[in-house]
């Protein structure tokens, strides 16, 4: 089953606790010099709090409303043989596929899948990845999740990307078309993300 994170109570005593603990080690790690800290503090320290409260709240409502699965991933299989295992209809591009990421990394991994409502570059989308604290799901994770539900890209078409050897984006979209047929797409990419995806990341 998809696990939505949703919003609970408003921010707890000890959560804020718990996040001033954070800020005072970084500090303390910092090493800053102690009279200009000072001057920034007295001078600026308001509108530090601010800037720091708004992108905080940014990252909150980031997170809001993403679906997290837990799947295991074979990265035994040739990339290839990933995308078989999910019996959809391939339209692909051999060479992309064969050069895939995914063969090495953890057996067991959380995908958490984000939607966006507009339009967006693969160099943007990056920017949303970082926000919410995650990185691109490697393609095979992305392929264990639509083998272990085929109908989750019914309702929730899904991709990830990357760069390949030449720096250029590549993507890997899972999603039901028109006519009821199930396919999976692995190309290169040179157009944005519209805003039907749910795109696919993992904790770094």
């Amino acid at each position: 089953m998809a696990k939505a994170v949703s919003p609970s109570a408003v921010l707890s005593p000890g959560q804020i606790i718990k996040f001033t603990d954070l800020l005072s080690a970084g500090l303390r790690k910092a090493e800053l010099p102690s009279d200009v800290s000072q001057q920034v503090i007295e001078q600026q320290g308001a509108a530090i709090v601010k800037g720091f409260v708004a992108g905080f709240r940014q990252r909150v409502e980031a997170v809001s409303g993403q679906i997290v699965r837990k799947v295991k991933v074979d990265r035994t299989r040739t990339p290839q043989g990933a995308i078989d295992a999910t019996r959809r209809t391939p339209y692909t591009n051999s060479s992309v596929v064969n050069n895939m990421p995914g063969q090495t990394g953890d057996p067991e991994v959380d995908v958490v899948f984000f939607k966006l409502s507009r339009f967006i570059s693969d160099d943007d989308l990056e920017k949303e990845y970082e926000l919410r604290g995650l990185i691109p799901a490697d393609p095979y994770s992305l392929a264990a999740v639509n083998e272990v539900d085929p109908a989750f890209a019914d309702t929730h078409p899904n991709g990830t990307h990357w760069k390949d050897a030449e720096g250029k984006w590549c993507f890997a979209t899972f999603n039901q078309w028109d006519d009821g047929e199930r396919g999976v797409s692995v190309y290169r990419n040179g157009n944005a993300w519209n805003d039907l995806w749910f795109l696919a990341g993992v904790p770094p």
